[in-house]
């Protein structure tokens, strides 16, 4: 146990470092893009991290975190300190696991097709509730990535607008990881102006206050292109650890 709460003691101390750093980092790049700093969110993606390290990024202010896995979601979701920090799920999402994430997260942000959006409205009306989902766009054209292909997002968001207990409040993607910094500036440019373009057709049930894109190794370019959400993970709680 000793050994335990030194390895805590350590990992508390890198974050309240890393954190200090992100949000300098953040805030030079929202200024450089002429917003304020709070208008920029930072989401904690927690993957693999432990409850008492993500309690304490909360205790230091983290007031969004994100899952990517189902199974880790639940089964740390009663050891969350949630009281003033949102939960979102940030991850690949099958349609059969939607039931037990609804009522537990603020948002899914990766939505990217019209039968997942469908279960989660159907389970959402179910439970008389409304969730809040980005549409997840597949910027790069990967083949095995998920995403909706750009050529077919307008089409996806008129669609799952007109669902009921569901709210599309913005847009989500994540940039190839093979591109260079050239390149992957297009697509959160590109991201941008989807984003833009989407809001000036004033669709019912449909509201762009989100574009998340940008994660350890690219969110100060991300703010400068145009998000107001980033997804840090590595570069917060350091390298991920797995136990598998």
């Amino acid at each position: 146990m000793e050994k335990l709460s030194i390895d805590f003691q350590q990992r508390f101390l890198d974050l309240e470092e890393n954190l200090k750093e992100i949000r300098n980092n953040i805030a030079e790049a929202a200024i450089k893009s002429g917003r304020r700093p709070q208008d920029i969110t930072l989401l904690a993606a927690t993957k693999t991290v432990p409850v008492e390290v993500i309690n304490h990024g909360i205790e230091l202010g983290i007031d969004h975190i994100g899952e990517n896995k189902v199974q880790e979601l639940c089964e740390k979701y009663d050891a969350y300190q949630l009281t003033d920090c949102a939960l979102q799920f940030i991850g690949h999402l099958q349609t059969n696991k939607v039931k037990n994430i609804i009522g537990k997260v603020s948002m899914i942000q990766s939505v990217d097709s019209v039968k997942l959006a469908g279960e989660i409205s159907r389970l959402s009306h179910l439970n008389s509730i409304t969730t809040d989902i980005l549409i997840e766009v597949n910027i790069g054209n990967e083949p095995n990535k998920s995403g909706v292909l750009p050529p077919n997002l307008f089409d996806l968001v008129q669609e799952i607008s007109a669902l009921p207990a569901i709210h599309i409040r913005g847009l989500m993607a994540i940039p190839p990881a093979n591109a260079n910094n050239s390149e992957t500036m297009g697509y959160f440019f590109n991201m941008s102006q989807y984003s833009v373009d989407i809001k000036n057709k004033k669709i019912d049930n449909v509201n762009m206050d989100y574009l998340s894109m940008g994660m350890s190794a690219d969110y100060s370019q991300a703010i400068l292109a145009g998000a107001n959400m980033v997804r840090v993970g590595s570069a917060l709680f350091g390298p991920r650890i797995y136990n598998n």
